[in-house]
């Protein structure tokens, strides 16, 4: 409901309520003066850190063209209608009559078209690359194609993983490059190419240092599928790791001024004489033209949310859903391969195991990593639910209705935000174990044998029935939950052939000059199969080499 809050010799202000992604909804005071809407200030919002930026833009939108009626923000569709209708409220209730104004708010004037370093792509890649190289003395354009920063990055729930940290050390967990390597090339099946794993892994520790001096919360640590050690950094509480990278770089890139170009969309890489000389971008206006650059780094993603690539290099895969941005469709993958880049393992894409029941939203590895079990629909465990992704898939999908129910109680609920939030958000059934059973429809006995068993194995640190290493805790209490999971497309492991360089080889297996990749875009990293924590950690390692080396390698073009 609205409120008319105060009133001053100059304007009334107005409260306006709107519901976005988070059910408390966004509140905002709305200024209005001789029919005209001053000023609008958050009062309240809860909205994920991604979706944030998107309720400053359409306050912007809505002041400058004095209406409500305003294109929403891409990728952020339900934030940009929950602002909106706490405007349109909160106008209503001012009996102000609004005169729209034609604003052109998104036309970019006297803007540079030229660069020492291009950066494409504003996820977490991205905006480390450009970072890196500003720092290294390059001037850089960074281009987004969407309207908000993140891409897959604002998706990454559980973590970073790195080995030898400042972080594990103050916590007394030991840890080494050497075994972060081996479960990297273990969980891979040992299709990974050694050389780039052996600097992701030496190159953890370094990147998290990095991180945490630019503002990065990655103080706890969590275990998930496929490592040795707890490796996996998190934010303080077990909030996603990615909205948090992507705010912290964000602000950096801010402070820097360097400049991000937001709905600009990379369409072709301009090659010269056998090297990279710029990007050739459209704005949303439709206008096309050439940034000059002497180097270029892509950082676009993979190819997760385009379900016809998908199908063209994995049949298999053929009516997935996905997890991915829907932005992440495998333009940077084609832009380079037009000009001769060489691709690698473009087959291997990953399912992630726990995604909603027939829904695409991702429940995080870390609710297995803090303790709960997976059950199938007769109440048994039937897998080590810290497994690597591709085979807790595959043992999900073999059960009945291809589906299963991960269980988790109160204490891992308040651990972990992330639980916290998904039952918030309704995805879990809530009870005791008697009703939750009844709920998902199985016998509450078998269930209740089942968590005993689980709690026996805890207890005698051995789990005879599935050989599960890591046993975080037994399940306990009077109040569980259950969530219906099953797989869905999650990462692509495929992609841009890349030296330790972050450099882009041609098919002749030479550097193609003044180009380079990172992140998603790459394939090789992660060979078979990526174990969950090893995304943040390549995008932010290739990201800082990538942006580093196109900055010197662009002080030597003259």
């Amino acid at each position: 409901m609205f409120t008319l809050l105060f009133t001053t010799a100059s304007a009334e202000v107005y409260e306006g309520t709107g519901y976005g992604y988070h059910q408390d909804g966004i509140v905002l005071d709305v200024e209005i003066k001789d029919n005209k809407i001053v000023d609008i200030q958050i009062k309240k919002e809860q909205e994920s850190d991604f979706a944030k930026p998107a309720i400053r833009e359409i306050i912007k939108r809505a002041i400058a063209t004095q209406s409500y009626e305003v294109d929403g923000v891409s990728g952020a569709s339900l934030t940009s209608e929950g602002t909106k209708e706490a405007i349109e409220e909160a106008v209503k209730a001012s009996g102000a009559k609004l005169t729209k104004v034609e604003a052109a708010l998104n036309k970019k004037t006297k803007l540079s078209r030229q660069a020492d370093v291009v950066v494409i792509g504003g996820g977490g890649a991205g905006l480390t690359s450009a970072i890196a190289a500003y720092e290294k003395g390059a001037s850089v354009i960074l281009i987004e194609k969407t309207e908000l920063l993140g891409g897959n990055t604002n998706y990454a729930t559980a973590g970073l993983n790195a080995a030898g940290t400042s972080v594990q050390k103050k916590l007394g967990v030991e840890d080494s490059a050497e075994l972060f390597y081996e479960d990297t090339m273990k969980g891979g099946k040992n299709r990974n190419n050694k050389a780039l794993v052996k600097v992701l892994t030496g190159k953890s520790s370094a990147i998290v240092d990095w991180l945490l001096e630019r503002g990065a919360d990655l103080n706890e640590l969590t275990s998930t599928g496929g490592q040795s050690a707890k490796r996996t950094h998190r934010p303080t509480g077990g909030s996603a790791v990615g909205p948090n990278i992507i705010t912290a770089l964000s602000n950096v890139a801010e402070k820097d001024k360097i400049d991000i170009r937001k709905g600009t969309k990379a369409i072709a890489l301009v090659k010269n004489n056998n090297k990279i000389s710029g990007v050739k971008v459209k704005e949303a206006n439709g206008e096309e033209y050439i940034i000059k650059a002497k180097a270029v780094i892509v950082a676009t993603g993979g190819f997760g949310a385009n379900a016809k690539m998908v199908e063209k290099y994995n049949p298999k895969l053929k009516g997935f859903g996905s997890t991915n941005d829907p932005a992440i469709v495998g333009d940077g993958i084609v832009m380079i391969e037009k000009i001769g880049g060489a691709l690698v393992d473009m087959d291997q894409i990953q399912t992630h195991p726990t995604v909603l029941h027939k829904k695409t939203n991702m429940i995080t590895e870390a609710v297995r990593g803090e303790g709960a079990i997976l059950v199938n629909k007769d109440g048994k465990r039937f897998i080590d639910e810290l497994e690597t992704r591709d085979v807790v898939s595959k043992a999900i999908l073999d059960q009945k209705g291809k589906s299963a129910f991960l269980i988790f109680d109160e204490e891992i609920r308040t651990k972990l935000k992330a639980a916290d939030g998904y039952v918030k958000k309704g995805y879990a059934v809530e009870g005791t174990l008697e009703e939750i059973a009844a709920k998902i429809g199985t016998d509450a006995k078998t269930l209740e044998a089942t968590l005993n068993k689980y709690n026996e194995a805890v207890k005698n640190k051995a789990d005879n029935e599935f050989k599960k290493k890591t046993l975080p805790k037994e399940l306990t209490g009077t109040k569980y939950y259950a969530i219906e999971v099953s797989p869905a497309v999650h990462h692509t492991m495929g992609g841009v052939r890349i030296n330790t360089n972050a450099e882009v080889l041609g098919k002749n297996g030479r550097p193609i000059k003044g180009l380079y990749a990172a992140g998603e875009v790459t394939g090789g990293i992660h060979g078979a199969n990526r174990i969950g924590g090893n995304a943040v950690t390549d995008i932010t390692v290739f990201g800082k080499i990538a942006g580093e080396n196109a900055a010197t390698y662009s002080k030597s073009v003259k």
